[in-house]
């Protein structure tokens, strides 16, 4: 028997570390819809977490521009000085955080610097103490990284949003990080000043607690609501505060793949070791282009936001008409987080039985051709959500055809 043919019997085996975690259910949901639109059915999209705008000109241009003078090669590891010095810029001018360059990193995108982070920090059995609902790679990045994913439910009556009592309880001696997201994917809640002050009470009491916070949809809030980041609200936590953020979101940059953060000089040169050995340097031409976005025109970030404010309060209003679902109006981001409760229990024209959130969904799917995200996949049920980054004629669409589908219901 040969070496080869021994390998064939065994057959694969993944690595114990992801043998538990699968792909994002929201890809999952987005790859049977685009098969469906490709057999002809009239399938709307309300699962993409991306804009629906283009990226600006002037950012474009600067990529073209930088290709132009044959900025193709290898930069930095964790970004170029240009590109630093524009996020601490940032960090500077809008959120009231000073960071050294040696404080900064960039890499391919915020779901890179959270791997980077947790692969940095984590020993096995490390706990993080994760909000739900929650981004689902927040979760799968701990377990990937041999730590433990601490899950603590925030319903809507609390607005989605940790109390201090929840995460006083949670934290144990074995308690790394805190891991907070505002505003939220999925639910669009977001943190004031007052939402914070509680928390970073009760990690000022425990200093072997680290937080994270993810900033991606800083911009995108409404209703006159103050966007704050914690390291600038509570000083004394800065020196163990990683304080994310990208161009993905307010800046339509979703493909160009940049995220970045400003955290603890120590904490950014162990996460720099992480990413020499799994990507080095992100790419040449979308650091370019993110100087631009960081530096240039910022007026258009209010005309999108007034635009996505309108769609929030369409599918809003329109999801509340529907008897049986529930949806808190978001302070940010582009979801809504509706409960479903209503609609379990009750069956489909064809006889299912709608068990679950993910049963509605699929319902949703199959026959009003409508795909939107079960809670379940963000770690609260029975919700689901929908991303209203999209256009407001395809948005009354499937607002209509989820009414029709409800009002099916028996």
């Amino acid at each position: 028997m040969t070496i080869n043919t021994k390998i064939e019997e065994a057959g694969f085996s993944p690595a114990s570390r992801i043998s538990a975690i699968g792909v994002s259910e929201i890809l999952k949901i987005g790859a049977r819809a685009q098969a469906m639109k490709r057999d002809g059915k009239p399938v709307i999209i309300l699962g993409a977490g991306e804009p629906d705008f283009d990226t600006p000109d002037h950012i474009k241009q600067a990529a073209s521009d930088a290709i132009g003078r044959g900025q193709t090669k290898y930069t930095a590891l964790d970004g170029t000085p240009e590109l630093k010095a524009a996020i601490r810029d940032k960090f500077s001018r809008e959120n009231g955080v000073s960071y050294a360059l040696d404080e900064i990193t960039v890499a391919t995108g915020a779901k890179q610097i959270l791997f980077n982070a947790m692969m940095a920090t984590l020993n096995r059995g490390d706990e993080v103490i994760i909000p739900t609902p929650y981004w689902t790679s927040y979760s799968d990045i701990v377990e990937i990284a041999e730590g433990k994913p601490v899950l603590i439910a925030c319903d809507a009556e609390a607005g989605f949003r940790l109390k201090a009592e929840q995460l006083e309880a949670a934290i144990t001696p074995k308690t790394r990080w805190v891991m907070l997201n505002s505003p939220s994917n999925p639910s669009g809640a977001a943190y004031s000043a007052e939402d914070y002050r509680p928390l970073l009470d009760v990690l000022l009491r425990h200093p072997h607690v680290w937080l994270l916070v993810d900033d991606m949809y800083e911009h995108i809030v409404y209703d006159d609501f103050k966007f704050m980041t914690p390291a600038a609200l509570e000083p004394a936590l800065k020196n163990r505060t990683l304080t994310v953020n990208g161009v993905s979101k307010a800046y339509a940059m979703t493909g160009w793949r940049i995220g970045y953060a400003g955290g603890p000089r120590d904490l950014i040169k162990a996460m720099a070791v992480v990413q020499s050995q799994a990507t080095s340097c992100p790419s040449s031409i979308s650091q370019a282009a993110s100087v631009a976005a960081l530096t240039g025109p910022q007026d258009f970030l209010k005309e999108r936001t007034a635009s996505f404010q309108h769609r929030r309060d369409l599918v809003v209003a329109a999801l509340n008409a529907i008897e049986g679902l529930d949806c808190r109006v978001p302070e940010g981001a582009f979801y809504t987080f509706s409960g479903c409760a209503g609609m379990l229990g009750k069956t489909t024209p064809s006889g299912k039985r709608i068990e679950t959130d993910t049963d509605f969904c699929a319902y949703l799917l199959d026959d009003a051709h409508v795909a939107v995200v079960p809670g379940s996949a963000f770690g609260l049920s029975p919700f689901f959500r929908i991303s209203y980054a999209t256009s407001e004629m395809e948005l009354r669409e499937a607002l209509e055809r989820i009414a029709a589908a409800c009002a099916a219901l028996r």
